[in-house]
């Protein structure tokens, strides 16, 4: 029981990096740099180079501790039911894959700022890049939505965290699931963010009973 309660705690340290490194790289700065128009795009990761570069680390940031957060569900998880922990981190891997794409094109973009071509082809380039990174993310929710389905599953039919907690991880996949699919039909909204809603709340709800609490002892 020792040992479970130590890696739900290393499982819950990477699930709050990633969740640190979304929010201020994602949220807050990405923003600053990639906007819809790609000369004011390329103006910002010319004149901010630093605070790009930072965003790319924290790109970097976001998939290392996906990655790593899918591991240790896994290992947190195997036991009690292999099929869904084994699902769990094939599908935050492909999150973590998809979101290496985006980092990859940031680079991609990065470099065009330092290249010799006109300017006309910087900024088609700095275009495609940004298309790259929107796809990216968005692609990127779906697998998103899918790890923290068979994660709820895990927690509602083993009662090894709260019921509640289990039940809001599968809403909120789902939400993620459907915002992305309807995103993708080209339906807009502000009730499109609302979807997302519960998959915030469990995620943080999640990661604080893992860091505080860990996991619960099995039932006989």
């Amino acid at each position: 029981m020792k040992e479970e309660i130590t890696t739900a705690r290393l499982t819950g340290i990477w699930y709050l990096l990633l969740a640190i490194s979304g929010m201020v790289g994602f949220l807050t700065l990405h923003s600053k740099i990639y906007v819809a128009d790609p000369a004011q795009t390329l103006s910002n990761l010319t004149e901010q180079e630093t605070l790009s570069r930072i965003r790319l680390l924290l790109e970097f940031a976001i998939v290392v501790s996906q990655a790593l957060a899918a591991v240790w569900f896994f290992k947190l998880f195997k036991d009690i039911n292999h099929v869904a922990a084994w699902a769990l981190a094939a599908w935050g891997m492909m999150n973590a894959a998809a979101i290496m794409i985006s980092a990859m094109a940031m680079g991609g973009a990065l470099g065009v700022v330092n290249s010799t071509s006109s300017l006309d082809d910087k900024l088609i380039m700095i275009q495609i890049f940004d298309q790259f990174i929107k796809s990216a993310w968005g692609v990127g929710s779906l697998f998103f939505g899918l790890w923290l389905i068979p994660m709820g599953y895990v927690v509602v039919s083993s009662q090894r965290m709260p019921v509640w907690l289990g039940r809001v991880l599968i809403l909120g996949g789902a939400g993620y699931l459907l915002s992305a699919c309807l995103n993708y039909l080209g339906i807009k909204g502000v009730w499109l963010d609302l979807m997302v809603i519960p998959a915030t709340v469990g995620e943080f709800w999640m990661i604080a009973y893992l860091l505080i609490f860990g996991i619960r002892p099995a039932k006989p």
